[in-house]
C-alpha cells in the first residue's frame, strides 16, 4: 500500500461518486495498492480495511482528525480533534484468522466480516442485513457432538459470536467525547469510510474549480494545473481572481 497521488485521488473520486460506502473504500483501496486484486482487498476484514484507511488518510490529509458533533444531553456543538494514533485500530498486515467460540454445548468457529459480506446484504432491511452478514460469518458450528446449521444457532450464541468478532478485529471504533457546557460524557462510532470520504469529495470539488479558474484564466489543460505544487497553484489562483 502508498500514498495516492493527487491525479490518482481525483479518479477515485470520481469512480465512487455515485457508489456505496464499502465501493467506495474499495475504491480508494485499489487504488493504493495495485498489485492487490480488488477480490483479495474485498476478502480483508471490516477492521483491516479501516486500518487502512486511516493510514491512508493520513497520507492525504494529515493526521489530524476534526471531530464534530452534539451533545445528546444539552445539544450543544462540539468541535474537537483527534490524531489518527488516538484511534484503536487493528494491525494492517497479515491474514485474518478464524476465531473459535465456545460456550455451553456449542462450538463455533467464525471469522470477521468483509465488504464481499457487505455487498450480500446490498437491498436487505436492517434486521435480516444483520443476521445475513452473522450467519455468513459462522464457519462451522456445533453442539456436542452434532454439527448445526449457522442458521439453526440459537440468539443467544449468536450473540456471544458477535462479540467474539467484535473483539477479534476491532472494526468498531469508539470515540470518547466530555461536553464542554454540560460536561456530559459519552462516546460515538467513528466511521473512517464516511468520514475520509467526506473530506475527498470537498477536496476535490475544491480542486476541481481551482482547475476551472485556471485553465479559463491562462488555457492551461487539467494535467498541466494538476502538475503545480499547491503553493504555486495558489499564487496563480489568486492572481486570476484578482
Amino acid at each position: 500500500m502508498r500514498p495516492l497521488t493527487v491525479p490518482e485521488l481525483l479518479n477515485v473520486w470520481e469512480r465512487g461518486v455515485g457508489a456505496r460506502p464499502f465501493e467506495r473504500a474499495l475504491e480508494i483501496l485499489t487504488a493504493a495498492a495495485p498489485e492487490t486484486s480488488a477480490t483479495a482487498l474485498a476478502c480483508v476484514s471490516i477492521g483491516r480495511r479501516d486500518a487502512r484507511l486511516l493510514r491512508l488518510r493520513e497520507w492525504a490529509f494529515g493526521s489530524d482528525l476534526p471531530i464534530v458533533a452534539a451533545c445528546p444531553r444539552c445539544h450543544q456543538p462540539l468541535e474537537t480533534t483527534l490524531t489518527v494514533g488516538d484511534l484503536c485500530a487493528p494491525p494492517e498486515a497479515g491474514g485474518d484468522p478464524d476465531t473459535t467460540l465456545t460456550t455451553g454445548e456449542y462450538k463455533i468457529r467464525c471469522r470477521p466480516p468483509n465488504s464481499e459480506d457487505l455487498a450480500a446484504c446490498v437491498g436487505l432491511d436492517a434486521a435480516t442485513s444483520r443476521r445475513t452478514l452473522l450467519l455468513r460469518c459462522v464457519m462451522e458450528a456445533s453442539c456436542g457432538d452434532n454439527a448445526v446449521k449457522a442458521d439453526e444457532l440459537p440468539d443467544w450464541v449468536l450473540e456471544a459470536v458477535v462479540q467474539r468478532i467484535a473483539e477479534a478485529d476491532q472494526a468498531e471504533i469508539r470515540i470518547n467525547l466530555t461536553c464542554p457546557d454540560c460536561e456530559h460524557r459519552w462516546n460515538e462510532v467513528f466511521d473512517i469510510v464516511s468520514f475520509f470520504w467526506t473530506e475527498i469529495d470537498a477536496w476535490a470539488r475544491r480542486l476541481l474549480r481551482e482547475v476551472h479558474v485556471l485553465a479559463s484564466a491562462y488555457g492551461w489543460s487539467e494535467r498541466e494545473i494538476l502538475g503545480l505544487s499547491p503553493v504555486r497553484r495558489q499564487i496563480y489562483l489568486a492572481m486570476a481572481e484578482q
